[in-house]
């Protein structure tokens, strides 16, 4: 199986792609705001709260082991899992790094915008272009006619 290249990135950038991976399905999503939503770890119940099988619910828990985000201890012939609030606070901090470098942080927002957008979004509307630059109005029009085709 190929692997990704991420020796040429810093580490954190790397971590933090891990930690978006980790969250980019709403199943993982949702098992997290459970696990938020109770003081004390789950030993069960999880896949009753959840559309399904165990053995799917089982994979997405092992994801947001495997990234850290929570924690599962065997207790008998089951596993009880709990958030890690260490990586919840890792997480939160490397994302909030991550917009803040792409979009500026609050205080930027508070002074207007850091520069002005792109030519084709700031263009006028044009006709036929649903209210995007005429650019974006050919691009999309060039994908329709692409993906009628196959």
């Amino acid at each position: 199986m190929p692997r990704a290249k991420t020796e040429a990135f810093d580490r954190r950038l790397v971590r933090t792609a891990g930690l978006a991976k980790a969250l980019a399905h709403p199943v993982r999503i949702r098992i997290l705001e459970i696990l938020g939503g109770r003081r004390a770890c789950i030993c069960g119940g999880l896949v009753e709260r959840l559309p399904l099988a165990q053995s799917t619910v089982s994979r997405h828990l092992s994801e947001l082991r495997g990234a850290g985000l929570i924690r599962g201890e065997v207790d008998g012939p089951r596993t009880c899992y709990c958030l890690n609030p260490k990586a919840l606070a890792e997480a939160r901090a490397a994302f909030a790094d991550v917009f803040s470098r792409i979009c500026g942080s609050a205080e930027d927002d508070a002074r207007g915008p850091a520069r002005p957008p792109c030519r084709p979004c700031a263009a006028p509307r044009a006709q036929g272009s649903a209210g995007r630059g005429q650019e974006h109005g050919a691009l999309q029009k060039r994908e329709r006619k692409r993906h009628e085709k196959r």
